[in-house]
């Protein structure tokens, strides 16, 4: 595959899970990334990229875009609660089966290094933020946006945790609902 092939990015996020998954992510370079990736160069890698962490996290920007967006659509009349159903049903709609076991070997991946682990727990906060912001906007005040969202990102991690074990059939969008659903109903225990 030469490098005027269409995809670089993906080819190279792809390349890096495997490298990853097989050497380790510190002992892993850029350039053989790169070159995993059908003999892509580095310079390739860094138009799309910063630096090798960012390549495991690539769909960042789009997924607190889709959150805030469907918060921003839900219905006048919805809930904080139930705009941020809309928005797990948003996100979890760009999770097709084919990506289950791509995310599970990701999720290893990240579980295996504190420096990458690091990063996903910046990744998390990121899309609270977008959604605590989102339900701002819908005028729904701090505590109650942030607690809202900090919800949803929960119910998202524990579903897609369950839902990348390649065992599990349930799709990732009933999972998130299930999930959210039992969070609920657990907050509604507290009192």
């Amino acid at each position: 595959m030469g490098r005027w092939e269409p995809n670089a990015r993906e080819r190279l996020v792809r390349a890096a899970v495997d490298l990853f998954a097989e050497h380790g992510y510190d002992a892993t370079t850029v350039t053989e990334i790169a070159e995993r990736a059908g003999g892509l160069t580095k310079t390739t890698f860094f138009r799309y990229f910063p630096d090798k962490r960012e390549v495991l996290f690539v769909g960042q920007e789009i997924h607190s875009r889709l959150l805030a967006d469907a918060i921003a659509a839900a219905p006048d009349s919805a809930t904080p609660l139930q705009a941020v159903a809309a928005a797990l049903d948003a996100i979890t709609a760009t999770f097709s089966g084919d990506r289950r076991d791509f995310s599970a070997r990701l999720k290893v991946v990240i579980d295996a290094n504190s420096e990458l682990r690091e990063r996903a727990v910046f990744k998390r906060a990121a899309l609270a933020e977008a959604m605590t912001g989102a339900l701002n906007k819908r005028g729904v005040p701090d505590p109650a946006a942030s607690l809202a969202a900090e919800l949803g990102v929960r119910a998202f991690y524990i579903a897609f945790d369950a839902w990348s074990d390649p065992a599990n059939q349930q799709t990732l969008a009933d999972a998130a609902r299930q999930t959210f659903d039992e969070l609920r109903a657990a907050i509604a225990a507290l009192d």
